[in-house]
């Protein structure tokens, strides 16, 4: 599936009202201390949902980048999906510990 077709079938699955993290080499790398406060942030502005994209092995598509509130990268290396999938988990983990003030994080 080109990039294209794959990025409107995953933007019309968004959720209305959505706060949109896409995960993606081009981009921004933040701690985890600022990705906490930008979920905890946009928690409070009352975005509905959080939505978090992953591309597949064709990349990601300008509408899809585009669409995102936050650009996010996990550096300049790739990974493959499964694997981000965990290191995403973990950082949304440790964003939630950060925001409550536990010591997990460090």
């Amino acid at each position: 599936m080109s990039s294209a077709k794959e990025g409107a079938r995953l933007l019309a699955k968004l959720p209305e009202r959505s706060f949109v993290i896409v995960c993606d080499g081009t981009g921004k790398t933040i701690s985890s201390e600022a990705l906490s406060a930008r979920i905890e942030r946009a928690c409070l502005e009352g975005d509905g949902h959080l939505a978090f994209v992953i591309g597949g092995s064709e990349g990601l598509s300008d509408a899809v980048r585009e669409r995102a509130d936050l650009l996010l990268s996990f550096g300049p290396m790739t990974f493959p999906h499964q694997l981000l999938r965990v290191m995403l988990y973990e950082q949304l983990y440790r964003a939630l510990q950060i925001a409550k003030g536990s010591a997990y994080h460090k």
